[in-house]
């Protein structure tokens, strides 16, 4: 019985939501621990009779087994999700996921760079190297648009408008979305084509990709995150930091700057403004600082 809802629910994921294959694996092996629980509990059940109890016993349950709040949350949007989608397709006539609460998380907020910080690691790059112009025109890409560090791997030539000052990406879900890209980034760009990667050998297949190793490769994520964290270590910081760092960095200079949270969102990529807030840490003299020069209490000449 349940096995025809899977298999709809799975087209309904590729087909209305284009959710990347990872991110469709996920929801569906979050339903199967539900529909585990339902058949060991209540033997044959269809969606349309699941209630809002069966939902918070199933909860109670998987709390009970030590699971995570931060798992506990992902299932829970997983099953409305489904629930979503049998309302949609009539499975169901109500959502029983519709009151269902799922738990508190506490937003941890990653160490940030200072502007300065950002560019004492860039001049740690040895530029005297073969591979030093990549490096700096990779680091100060990902930083002047803020991007994931698998969207710079997977960074392609069709998708640089330098003369334009835009690039293209591609983010999660295989969504496009396009990005300003700053003067200093297209400089040290156009240093690495002309210096490195125009005397390499490149593999068949990675013709269009931007930034490619010693043998013509795309580089790995890996690969990445231990050049920064060497860069980190010669400039003598001491905070955690990870190519993710560049990318909350990134948001928090530009809120700071007084940019717009609609639009970091839409440089980011994000698809909710609740996830662009999680990036745009402000410190609390910034805060104080706006409120004395932007609220009538404070600054009453104005009025």
């Amino acid at each position: 019985m349940w096995a025809s809802y899977k298999k709809g629910y799975l087209y309904w994921l590729q087909l209305e939501r284009s959710l990347s294959d990872n991110s469709i694996l996920a929801y569906l092996a979050d339903l199967e621990k539900f529909i585990s629980f339902l058949q060991i509990n209540f033997s044959t059940i269809s969606p349309s009779k699941i209630t809002l109890k069966h939902l918070q016993d199933f909860l109670k349950t998987i709390n009970d087994f030590g699971l995570l709040p931060g798992s506990q949350a992902r299932i829970i949007s997983g099953l409305k999700s489904f629930f979503k989608y049998c309302l949609i397709e009539e499975i169901v006539t109500i959502n029983p996921t519709s009151l269902l609460e799922a738990p508190k998380l506490s937003r941890k907020l990653p160490d940030t760079l200072s502007y300065g910080e950002i560019e004492n690691i860039l001049t740690q790059i040895d530029l005297s190297k073969d591979e030093g112009p990549r490096n700096k025109a990779m680091l100060d890409t990902m930083y002047s648009c803020g991007l994931r560090v698998s969207e710079l791997i997977n960074l392609k030539l069709s998708g640089l408008f330098l003369k334009d000052e835009f690039i293209r990406v591609t983010g999660k879900g295989n969504k496009e979305r396009l990005v300003p890209i700053g003067t200093s980034a297209i400089k040290h760009l156009d240093i690495y084509f002309q210096h490195y990667r125009n005397r390499l050998n490149i593999t068949k297949g990675e013709e269009d990709i931007v930034f490619l190793g010693r043998r013509g490769k795309r580089l790995s994520r890996v690969m990445v995150f231990l050049l920064l964290k060497d860069l980190v270590a010669k400039a003598g910081i001491k905070k955690v930091i990870s190519p993710h760092t560049f990318r909350h960095s990134f948001a928090t200079h530009l809120i700071e700057a007084g940019a717009d949270l609609r639009a970091v969102q839409q440089m980011l990529g994000h698809a909710s403004i609740t996830t662009t807030e999680i990036y745009t840490h402000l410190d609390k003299e910034f805060l104080r600082t706006t409120l004395h020069l932007h609220h009538p209490a404070f600054n009453k000449n104005k009025f």
